[in-house]
């Protein structure tokens, strides 16, 4: 199986968002789908040997490629939307019961991705409860909530933003929150 790099061309245009920041953000992506192809070909020409220490540093760095490349997935398909969260939809209600109200949630999400230091913000819902979670990940591969979806994916990788907005992570926030497809958030929930 080989990963192809999904087209996202139709966030061109998005409010807040310049085409050389995109295109730089598209670039970084089809990296991460290119090596996840190559460790895929590397690894299963390797003999599977837990003592050699160049496939057991192989193994490890799959994670990273392949969790960057889908997070940037699930990134950029949760942005392009135009219209508001619907208050009385399943997510609305879901976000209000986990943290009070959606407010309190998008307070906390935003505060989440405001953290100092390079990753993700992502609100998860755990497979078992349904519960929902605003959880930061560092890197690609650290941190994940185990047994958990992720329903909404914010970059906040100094390259989705410092085109842009230099150091004014609190500016990108806010035009990411802009332009959030909620329809895709939504359907995302179990």
């Amino acid at each position: 199986m080989t990963y192809q790099a999904k087209d996202f061309g139709n966030l061109i245009g998005m409010n807040g968002f310049s085409e050389t920041l995109l295109n730089n953000h598209f670039t970084l992506y089809k990296g991460y789908v290119t090596n996840t192809n190559k460790l895929v070909d590397i690894l299963n020409s390797k003999a599977k040997d837990a003592t050699n220490p160049e496939y057991a540093e192989l193994k490890r760095r799959f994670g990273f490629e392949f969790n960057g490349m889908r997070l940037h997935e699930y990134y950029f398909e949760n942005l392009g939307g135009k219209a508001p969260l619907n208050k009385s939809g399943a997510l609305s209600q879901q976000l209000a019961s986990a943290f009070g109200s959606y407010d309190a949630w998008e307070q906390d999400f935003k505060a989440t991705g405001a953290m100092r230091g390079i990753g993700w913000a992502i609100l998860y819902q755990d497979n078992i409860t349904g519960q929902l979670f605003n959880q930061w990940i560092n890197e690609h591969e650290i941190g994940h909530l185990a047994g958990c979806r992720p329903v909404l994916i914010m970059d906040v990788f100094e390259h989705a933003f410092m085109t842009d907005y230099g150091l004014k992570r609190a500016d990108y926030i806010a035009a990411f929150f802009q332009n959030i497809n909620w329809g895709v958030v939504e359907s995302r929930l179990k």
